[in-house]
Parts: structure tokens; sequence; C-alpha cells
């Protein structure tokens, strides 16, 4: 059990009582995931915890079981007593499961009624971030549990602000941000699936390049370089540019980086490549940033579900459009035009 102290009597039940600092073994963890190592096994029970010494008027804050969200709430809310309500996510953070459905209005009463609760605590208030609002129905929580949800803050180390200021909602604790920092948080994840995902693109490019290059050796390294640089472009430029590149279109602005930094790459090649290598290497590889840099959307606090379908119906046949004739290409420089 993550970060347990020792197990705390109450009216409902033994609670598990864990501590607010992170040991080296999850800040690892924690490292490892956001390397994209372990992600989808990371959790922790679902339940009801306890911080600190909590009594039954201590304030109730209810989160995900992705451990990685765990530790950061439990971390923010350092030297506090509080209960800590943990729904069962199966490992996904609280803004994906929201819009998943796992954390929502279903689960939050099962895990009241699991974890007795109301036999716990002498108040009926439940603190939820806002980014789990999607999923919960407040009012139909508390038709059917008595227990009234809030929805404080946006993140949660405006939490204890909210806890010390009479449940004090600032306009700028509901703003979402997005900032370069916050951005190069989630990039590594995206960067390394990007590479897992592309594996088999690497041997489809390497064998372009040792047939359409000077030497099959060489021409098969500029390929691979080539296709890591369009992952590059799509999982970690584009969104560090993310305000800053033309048009809102994730798959647009992936595009369009990657279309650069790939002529850029290949015009630093052998002079006399023919233009079939180059328009293979540049079809089949701008679509490959721009897929990379559309995945980004589900990390962006400023796009929906619709919005992503959208966008997808129309890259997709893009996307398909410029691998086959990126193929064309590289079959003409076979036949010898």
């Amino acid at each position: 059990m993550p970060g347990f102290e020792r197990w705390l009597s109450t009216p409902g039940g033994k609670v598990a009582v864990i501590r607010s600092e992170l040991a080296l073994r999850d800040r690892l963890g924690g490292l490892l995931v956001r390397l994209d190592v372990g992600r989808e096994r990371y959790a922790v029970p679902a339940g009801l915890y306890a911080l600190g010494s909590p009594d039954a008027a201590a304030p109730v804050v209810v989160t995900a079981n992705y451990k990685l969200t765990f530790d950061v709430v439990r971390r923010a809310l350092a030297g506090r007593s509080l209960w800590l309500l943990v729904l069962e996510t199966h490992g996904i953070n609280v803004w994906c499961a929201a819009g998943k459905g796992t954390f929502g209005t279903d689960e939050l009463v099962r895990r009241l009624q699991i974890t007795r609760l109301d036999e716990i605590v002498s108040h009926r208030r439940l603190l939820l971030p806002i980014f789990g609002a999607t999923g919960v129905c407040a009012p139909e929580v508390k038709r059917r549990t008595g227990f009234a949800p809030t929805f404080a803050a946006v993140r949660v180390t405006d939490l204890p602000h909210h806890l010390d200021h009479g449940g004090e909602t600032t306009a700028l604790m509901r703003a979402p941000t997005f900032t370069v920092l916050e951005r190069l948080t989630l990039t590594p994840v995206e960067l390394v699936g990007g590479f897992k995902a592309a594996l088999p693109l690497f041997a489809l490019v390497a064998i372009i390049g040792a047939f359409t290059g000077g030497s099959p050796v060489g021409g098969a390294l500029y390929g691979v370089g080539a296709l890591a640089l369009a992952i590059i472009a799509g999982s970690f430029a584009t969104p560090i540019l993310l305000p800053w590149i033309p048009g809102r279109s994730f798959a647009f602005k992936g595009a369009l980086l990657g279309a650069v930094v790939t002529a850029a790459y290949l015009a630093t090649g052998d002079p006399t490549r023919h233009w079939h290598a180059i328009a293979a290497h540049l079809l089949l590889l701008v679509p490959v940033s721009s897929f990379a840099a559309l995945g980004f959307t589900g990390c962006t606090p400023f796009t929906s579900p619709s919005g992503v379908k959208k966008e997808m119906r129309v890259a997709l046949p893009l996307f398909l459009a410029s691998v086959v004739l990126g193929a064309v290409a590289f079959g003409l420089g076979l036949g010898g035009a």
C-alpha cells in the first residue's frame, strides 16, 4: 500500500493512514510512468484513506486511483488532516476517467457505500476536482447518498486555499492553464510512445533509404534519422511550440512543423538524391508528425472528444492519401523514373 503508515479505527471500519511525503520508490515510479514504462499498471487500491489524524468533521477529498494523481494529491495536502476517497478509475487520471465515465456518478455512489463514509464523517460534503465535473452529476449523488459534491479547483495545489478560506474558489482557481512547463511535463510519455508505435516504420524507411540513397547503409541510416526527427517534431516540438504554430488543428500544426523539419533534414543529405526519394520521405513522414501531434489533443485542456473526432475524420483520409502517394513516389524511383 503506497505511503502506508498505520491503521485508523473508525465507526465504518479500519482506514489506512498514509504519508504525504513521497518515498524514493514513489519518485522513481513516477519518473518511469512519465517515460511510458508500466503506465497501464500504475494504480492504487480504490477506497478511503486518511491523511494526518482526521476526525468526523475533517474534509473529504475525492480523487482517482491513478498513482501519479494519488501521489500529487497527498503531497499537495501535506500537514493537513483529512479523508481521501479514491475512486476506481482503473489507473486513469481524473480528467480522462471523467470522460470515460469511470470517474463518474455511479462509481462515486458505489465507493461512498462501500467505505461507509456516512458512518465515519459527521458532515455530507465532498471536494472534487473541477476536471471531474464532466463525469459526476452532483444533484444525483446528493439524491442517492445525501453527500453534496463541490468542485473546488482545477489544480490540487489550490486546494489548501479552498480549505483555509471557507471553501472559496477564485476565478484563477477555476481557470485551466497550459504553460510551456506543463506541456513539457507531458511530452516524455508522448515521445516514448511515439517511438514505440513507429518501430515497424523504422524498418520501412530504412528499406526506402537503402534503395534510394548513395549507399545501402548510409541511405538506411539517413531514412531512420528522418523518421526519428519526424516523431520528435510531432510528439515534442509541436506541443512545446503549440501556441506559436499557425492554425487551430493539431494535425495541421504537426504536419506543418513536420514538413519543415523533414525538408530541412533532407536538404542536408546527398545533393544527387533523386526527387522521388525526397518526395517519398516527405509524403511518408509528414503524416507521422501530424498523427503524433494529433495524439496530444488528449493532454490539452481546450479540446473536446467531439472536436477530436471531427479532426480525425478530416486528417485520417489525408494521412492515407499521403502514404499512398509516398509509396507511388518510391515505386517510380525503383522503376527508374
